[in-house]
Parts: structure tokens; C-alpha cells; sequence
């Protein structure tokens, strides 16, 4: 039984498994920063919804918690600035 194949992974395959577990934790790290990156730089456009103490809006209409936009002026459209 001496000439029987070992039981251990060979140095390549150990090697492999490491740099293949490497770049899947660098792969799941930089989609994260991505994610931080495009949170902190986005500066998302006011859109139109019913503030908080003007009634019931047309049906599917939301409203925000705090508004953090200025009221615009009722004739006024928010895209033509």
C-alpha cells in the first residue's frame, strides 16, 4: 500500500482555491464601495407628491415623512426651471 494516492490537494489546487476565494471577497468588496459611492454622490430631483397636512392626493399618489424640497408655486411645472 505504499504506492497509494495521497489524501491532501496538491500546492496548484490549494493555490487556485485561495486566489479564487480572494477574488470573489475583492469582488463582493468593490461592488459594496460602488454602493457607498453612488449613495453619498447622488443628489436626487424633488418630485411632486402630496405634503403633509393638503389632503388626500389623486389615487397612487404618495407622500414624504419630511419633505426636504421647497413647496413650488401650484401654476409652476418642476421641470421647467
Amino acid at each position: 500500500m505504499s504506492g497509494a494516492p495521497s489524501i491532501g490537494r496538491s500546492p496548484a489546487r490549494k493555490a487556485a482555491i485561495w486566489l479564487a476565494a480572494a477574488a470573489g471577497l475583492l469582488l463582493i468588496a468593490g461592488a459594496n464601495a460602488h454602493l457607498v459611492y453612488v449613495a453619498a454622490t447622488s443628489q436626487p430631483e424633488c418630485v411632486a407628491h402630496v405634503r403633509p397636512g393638503e389632503g388626500g392626493g389623486p389615487r397612487g399618489s404618495f407622500g414624504a415623512a419630511k419633505s426636504a424640497c421647497a413647496p413650488q408655486p401650484q401654476g409652476r411645472n418642476q421641470n421647467s426651471q
